[in-house]
């Protein structure tokens, strides 16, 4: 398994706006696609303002084929342009994770 690490910085005051439209919007197709939503988190501590978000895939593979069909669908591209119009993401940093031999996951 890998693990697609996201961390999204928003602009100060803009966390529960992308929260609330990617929630209605973004989440359920995310879902149809992606499939294995491992965590969805906001930071308490640290650097605030933070949405941080885990996806699990069989493999890197499975992860581009997942994500290439996501991106050409209408609903996708639609929510992608209005979430960017909203101008709530600050920052984007994506890693990908690969389990240890001893990892529960």
């Amino acid at each position: 398994m890998i693990v697609d690490l996201r961390t999204y910085t928003m602009f100060p005051g803009r966390l529960n706006a992308f929260l609330e439209l990617y929630e209605k919007e973004g989440l359920p197709i995310q879902q149809r696609y992606l499939g294995n939503l491992l965590g969805y988190f906001v930071t308490e501590t640290g650097t605030l303002n933070q949405v941080v978000h885990l996806w699990g895939y069989e493999s890197a593979a499975d992860r581009e084929q997942r994500r290439s069909a996501m991106e050409q669908d209408p609903e996708w591209i639609a929510y992608r342009r209005k979430s960017g119009e909203a101008g709530n993401v600050q920052h984007q940093e994506n890693k990908l994770l690969r389990s240890a031999p001893f990892s529960p996951l």
